[in-house]
């Protein structure tokens, strides 16, 4: 295994493939130290007209991130550039960051159990409405913007957002619109072994389409429902075919991190960053900047890592393995998402039974769903039966998960009392998506009130 690197070899050149290996290797980390970190995106929106929140401006979220400074002990992130633009927040080990059109995420600390991760989430929405009650603001848990189009929306300066701007809408459908009208809530996780990460790669993989329609939460396009009931998902079939999507090899046959690492060296980078100065480089594969260079320039590891952090798939493999595939909730369901995938993930006999249910699922017939998934979520036929079948059973397994790994509140309950109100959705065969259309009024207006009201956190 690798040894830790001193920071001076974040910036020494990659020598051989080996060296791409550094990053997963320095995370293995034991059982005992494994953690659970959720992030939670979120759109701020007029309360009343449900216009978006740009970035500049008395009312924006960079006004959000200076209030959040000086009333709440946050610390500015060191800008991208010297005296560059406010862009991300840092706190106790969680941050808060901005998404290309202004949408707020907050990335937990990571932390022991879900107990923790809801008492954060409450604390930073808590913060979040001290300061938007005073300027007319809500902020709405939904995964796709239920309102605001293409046009109304700003961009935050943020120097790789400029590249993707220029790049995804050559690459795919939904580039745009993934980056500045969705949102999304995720969890992240350690891992005690390249055997085990990879394992829970594939199990993640395979569950990744079923958890989507358990969490479908975006019926609304530009004020009106769409007729289906995750417009997030419907964008995820289309913005880099080379960046994104349910990686076949790693799903059926990846034990290795280099099944991986493979996948990622072909995929097309965005940028070279040397100091404040950045470079774009979206002609070219990683793999390729490994043989040839750019500009001069040779890799090293902190532009691998970058260049991971550019990488979309429904699954991504870091110093830590990160589920991707939900839309953002509301505040009651937030910690559902972390839950779920903690009870699979972190008990040994509901990660057996996970892979067993879900041992034979094949990216084919995995991937042929997804589309359809975004339109009719839980209805949605999985080998001749509705996906409602398989999400009520990952709940089964994910909550027996939770209460064998006993981690109790302060009255005594363990960490699947933070499925229930998933648990009541889909006792009646729902996601999150039907509770919010379910008798909408018709008139425009009202409508648009109406969501205002279900949608905030």
């Amino acid at each position: 295994m690798a040894q830790s690197s001193p920071a001076d070899e974040k910036v020494a050149p990659l020598k051989t493939l080996d060296d791409l290996l550094i990053p997963f290797h320095e995370a293995i980390k034991p059982e005992s130290r494994h953690r659970i970190g959720a992030e939670a995106e979120k759109f701020g929106v007029d309360a009343d007209t449900g216009a978006p929140l740009l970035y500049e401006g008395e009312r924006s979220v960079h006004t959000i991130m200076e209030t959040l400074v000086e009333r709440h002990g946050w610390l500015p992130d060191v800008p991208e550039t010297p005296g560059g633009p406010m862009i991300a927040l840092l706190r106790a080990g969680a941050s808060v960051t901005l998404e290309p059109g202004g949408q707020l995420e907050l990335s937990g600390a990571p932390l022991d159990n879900i107990h923790q991760i809801c008492a954060e989430m409450s604390g930073h929405l808590a913060e979040l409405r001290d300061i938007s009650t005073e300027l007319g603001l809500v902020w709405l848990g939904v995964g796709f913007h239920p309102f605001a189009a293409q046009a109304d929306l700003g961009w935050v300066p943020k120097q790789r957002y400029a590249i993707m701007k220029r790049y995804l809408p050559t690459r795919g459908k939904y580039g745009l619109d993934m980056m500045r009208r969705t949102a999304t809530v995720q969890a992240n996780f350690d891992y005690a072994s390249e055997e085990a990460a990879m394992r829970v790669m594939r199990i993640s993989l395979r569950l990744s389409p079923v958890t989507t329609a358990m969490f479908a939460n975006s019926p609304f396009y530009e004020g009106r429902l769409f007729g289906g009931r995750s417009y997030r998902a419907r964008v995820w079939t289309s913005v880099d075919p080379d960046r994104q999507g349910l990686l076949e090899k790693v799903l059926e046959r990846g034990t290795r991190f280099q099944d991986y690492i493979e996948w990622a060296l072909d995929a097309p980078m965005f940028l070279v960053k040397r100091g404040a100065n950045v470079v774009e480089n979206t002609g070219q594969s990683f793999r390729s900047f490994m043989k040839y260079g750019f500009e001069g320039e040779h890799p090293t590891l902190k532009d691998w890592e970058t260049h991971l952090n550019t990488l979309f798939p429904e699954v991504r493999l870091k110093r830590t393995i990160e589920v991707r595939g939900a839309d953002s909730l509301p505040a009651s369901l937030i910690c559902a998402l972390p839950a779920l995938w903690t009870g699979l993930l972190y008990d040994a006999k509901a990660l057996d039974e996970a892979d067993e249910l879900t041992r034979d699922y094949t990216f084919a017939e995995l991937d042929a769903i997804r589309p359809a998934i975004a339109e009719t979520a839980l209805a949605t036929e999985f080998r001749g039966a509705p996906l409602l079948g398989v999400a009520e059973r990952l709940l089964e397994i994910a909550t027996g998960g939770l209460q064998r790994r006993a981690r109790l509140n302060k009255n005594g309950k363990d960490e699947s009392v933070h499925l229930a109100k998933l648990a009541a959705l889909i006792g009646k065969g729902q996601c999150p998506a039907d509770a919010l259309v379910e008798g909408l009024p018709d008139d425009g207006e009202a409508r648009r009130r109406e969501i205002l009201a279900r949608a905030r956190i």
